[in-house]
């Protein structure tokens, strides 16, 4: 038996059967640089993109211990190896705060590497990087590096102007040839730049970051174009967890990355499932005693 051979069984659970992977990040109390109030209960937030159909959810080794209760038997962890000094600055500083070895003991079917350029520490970033795709290679776990902008906290447009292109698509082929498994990237501003960034990677599969916060139909339509330039899926956080229903986006996300649905048609069911959700959360509410008027001030 080989380690290739444990990679590739965990990665037939990273990537599921219909060659697509749908991530959700919860670990922005590794990056963020303030706390993020829907993080507060992990296991919610767990057990509801779960139910709407994610099958990979990002976390940390100290989140893990509260949430493990709401993964399913099929639902893979992919435990973040780094954290951000400094995320509220210019340039942070990514430092490894986890192992490889303790991944294996979590029961982790992947890891998962921001990778931050630029600057006095880049160099460092880079050993780090080469570091863990080598422990990965001896070990048999996959490898998810994060080719993103230094900071995320911010919008594409703005990013794209600080950093420019190129930041993105140098970042995304060193994470390739440094031994990803995985490439998450962020979205450049347009479909024709996106696939560019799937292309550096010379077959290397290619998740999209959602990003800062986004209405739902351009979260959708981006999620589209981006299967259609050939990535296998997205990674996304706070457009899941901070959404009013975290299991009708995730539900939405993978109806256009699993079924192919268009952005419209998943942001229509989308639309109908709010609605849904909302009536009955009012009738609910004015069933235990509240008037609309106080039933309005809690939604």
């Amino acid at each position: 038996m080989t380690t290739e051979t444990g990679k590739s069984m965990r990665l037939k659970r990273v990537i599921d059967p219909e060659g697509v992977s749908v991530i959700c990040a919860l670990d922005h109390g590794m990056t963020s640089p303030t706390f993020l109030e829907p993080l507060a209960d992990i296991e919610a937030r767990t057990r509801e993109t779960v139910a709407g159909g994610a099958n990979v959810i990002m976390m940390s080794k100290g989140m893990i211990r509260i949430a493990e209760p709401a993964f399913s038997a099929t639902t893979s962890l992919a435990l973040l190896l780094s954290a951000s000094a400094d995320p509220g600055g210019d340039q942070p500083e990514i430092v490894q705060i986890a192992e490889v070895e303790e991944a294996l003991v979590l029961g982790a079917d992947a890891v998962v590497l921001l990778t931050a350029l630029g600057g006095d520490t880049e160099s460092g970033m880079i050993d780090i990087l080469s570091s863990v795709g080598r422990e990965c290679a001896a070990l048999g776990m996959p490898f998810i590096a994060e080719a993103e902008f230094p900071t995320t906290y911010a919008t594409v447009e703005e990013l794209k102007q600080q950093y420019g292109f190129e930041y993105l698509r140098r970042n995304v082929r060193l994470c390739a040839e440094l031994g990803a498994d995985i490439v998450k990237t962020n979205w450049p501003g347009d479909p024709e730049a996106f696939g560019k960034l799937v292309e550096a990677t010379n077959g290397i599969p290619v998740v999209l970051a959602g990003g800062s916060r986004l209405e739902d139909k351009e979260l959708l339509w981006r999620m589209q174009v981006a299967v259609e330039a050939g990535a296998i899926g997205c990674s996304v956080g706070r457009n899941i967890f901070m959404h009013a229903s975290p299991e009708a986006i995730t539900r939405a996300l993978s109806r256009v990355i699993r079924e192919r649905w268009s952005a419209e048609k998943a942001h229509e069911a989308l639309a109908e499932e709010i609605s849904q959700l909302l009536y009955w959360t009012q009738v609910l509410m004015i069933s235990r005693g509240l008037s609309l008027d106080d039933v309005y001030q809690k939604l």
